[in-house]
């Protein structure tokens, strides 16, 4: 991501403390090449991508742009961007910036800083204002203490990321995208900052629309094919969303690196062997379970490498596996290489699977996030309190802050890319970000915008999606998918059967399903880690003396959220006394 850490020197001995642990953690992120600034008030470390990629820093006599993350402005990057940015004038303009990014820009003496358009690349800052880190660890390690925060604690735990501005600890937030801050010598000025999206659908012949999002699409990837070329690098699977960022791609006149992850049995790696071949193209193959074999005993130096790489909280948790993360990581950034992900191609279909109707916060939130069984927790948890604090966040998110009436269905959609794809997306970009340029063209705010006036019948069971991939390119479209229909004509009827019949579940009733789920036996996700007690004994205190409060460890039948759980823990031990009761 390159990195940022900025400190307020009102309180020197505060500051230069701040700045020896930001600089040893740094280091221990494997940043290298670091640089610091200063003027009234403040002082900056910023770091270059770790293995190359576009400059994001700009100095010139007392103006200074430092980014972290990948910054096009008027479809250049480096440079040029960054020149761009500091030519501004008092605020961002949206309609010439795109990516992921945090922006330091310092102008005829004002200081001014902010994320990217839906606030995904996270900058952590603690209550006061005096630390803005892109790195948690090195936010953590400013202050004398942190505490676990129980509503951000059991976001992680059942539904992967705290969402909206909330962390794990009480102590520390990121800053939202509704905000830009302004640091002074005398403290931290916040503006708002309004980013609307479309609120409403609407209608127009499907070949006009697709045509419409086809532009978007290619003119917000084109600039990185031209930028990149040759140095991309592209997954491949049997879903929707790769193969469509692949064929935008390609619609730019590229042929990136292909890659493909999983077993030798799965669905994905067959079905992106095919494409491959189809396209005359190679393919690397990569099973990270079986990557290599880590013995016990060498599995703390492992697990403490994973801790630094992930920043101590990965997404899912995956702390505890065997490195392979790591290696896919460096091989697609390799150099400085374009990393490009399908991540939120869902901006196209009916992520929650809601019917077609209004619905208050309140229904979305007891829908999607209530991932959990009583059984699993003990009193800190408040059920009522936990839902109306995701539904708050959505509320804000939408700008309809304590509004407990039903939402227009068409504004509901925007909770996944504001608030989902912010928390889900937003964190692994920081992360593999530190690398190299990264980038995720469907979250987008130009191409979520336009997703957005779409009417839902054609979101449902991905029917424009798939017709948009097959107006890009028919031949990527005819290949077969892991739905069990290609994407040349509508959804097959087993794909609609069963997305139809999860819409039309009452949500009072789908809030129920993950503990019903859970009744019928263990559940696993994909994302593995090695968790036998012969190695987590190894890392993690199994009675979990940190996690008890929150958990009912020993009854939890869900493998992911354990792992998760057992990354907490981790963390609380490794903060020792820092940590707070």
């Amino acid at each position: 991501m390159a990195g940022l850490f900025l400190v307020s020197t009102r309180d020197r001995e505060f500051a230069e403390s701040a700045l020896a642990g930001a600089r040893r953690q740094f280091a221990l992120h494997g940043f290298s090449g670091l640089s610091e600034h200063a003027w009234p008030g403040w002082r900056l470390i910023h770091a270059p991508f770790i293995l190359g990629g576009p400059e994001s820093l700009l100095a010139r006599g007392d103006d200074l742009v430092a980014v972290a993350g990948t910054l096009s402005c008027d479809g250049q990057f480096g440079q040029p961007a960054l020149e761009a940015l500091l030519a501004m004038a008092d605020a961002p303009d949206w309609s010439r910036i795109g990516g992921q990014f945090v922006a330091l820009v310092r102008a005829q003496g004002r200081t001014r800083l902010f994320t990217d358009f839906f606030g995904a690349f996270q900058l952590f800052h603690d209550a006061e204002r005096r630390v803005f880190s892109t790195s948690l660890l090195s936010a953590i390690e400013a202050l004398p203490n942190v505490s676990f925060d129980p509503q951000g604690v059991y976001e992680f735990a059942f539904n992967v990321v705290p969402v909206g501005d909330d962390t794990v600890f009480a102590e520390l937030k990121t800053l939202g995208p509704d905000r830009v801050a302004e640091p002074s010598p005398d403290g931290v000025r916040l503006h708002d900052a309004a980013k609307p999206l479309p609120e409403a659908t609407c209608e127009m012949p499907l070949l006009d629309r697709l045509a419409i999002h086809r532009d978007r699409l290619l003119s917000v990837v084109g600039p990185y094919a031209q930028a990149f070329e040759g140095r991309i690098f592209c997954p491949i699977s049997g879903g929707l969303d790769s193969r469509l960022a692949l064929a935008a791609l390609k619609a730019c006149g590229v042929m990136p690196s292909l890659y493909v992850y999983g077993g030798a049995e799965s669905a994905d790696v067959r079905i992106g062997r095919e494409i491959a071949a189809g396209e005359g193209a190679a393919i690397e193959w990569l099973d990270k379970e079986g990557w290599r074999e880590v013995a016990p005993d060498a599995f703390p130096d492992q697990v403490e490498a994973n801790f630094h790489a992930y920043d101590g909280l990965p997404n899912y948790g995956e702390l505890f596996e065997n490195g392979a993360n790591a290696f896919a990581r460096e091989a697609r950034h390799q150099d400085g290489a374009l990393s490009v992900s399908g991540g939120c191609g869902e901006v196209y279909r009916n992520f929650f699977f809601l019917p077609d109707r209004p619905l208050s916060a309140a229904a979305v939130a007891r829908t999607f996030f209530a991932r959990y069984a009583r059984s699993d927790v003990t009193a800190a948890f408040d059920e009522r309190a936990f839902l109306r604090g995701i539904e708050d966040k959505m509320l804000a998110a939408l700008g309809r802050p304590g509004f407990r009436g039903k939402l227009p269905r068409a504004l509901i959609e925007q909770v996944y890319p504001r608030v989902r794809c912010r928390a889900l997306f937003g964190r692994e970009i920081s992360l593999e970000a530190r690398y190299g340029p990264y980038l995720m063209p469907f979250l987008d705010h130009r191409v979520a915008a336009e997703a957005a006036r779409l009417p839902l019948a054609l979101k449902n069971a991905g029917r424009f999606e798939a017709a948009l991939l097959n107006a890009i390119s028919p031949r990527l479209a005819s290949y077969p998918s892991a739905y069990g229909h290609d994407f040349t004509g509508p959804p097959g009827a087993a794909h609609r059967r069963a997305e139809f019949l999860t819409r039309i579940r009452p949500t009072m009733l789908r809030r129920y399903s993950y503990a019903l789920r859970r009744r019928m036996g263990p559940v696993a996700d994909e994302h593995g880690g090695l968790l036998s007690p012969d190695y987590m004994g190894r890392v993690v205190d199994l009675d979990f003396p940190a996690m008890r409060r929150f958990f009912r460890t020993g009854r939890i039948g869900d493998s992911g959220m354990m792992r998760r759980i057992a990354n907490l823990e981790y963390l609380a031990a490794k903060l020792g006394s820092k940590l707070a009761p």
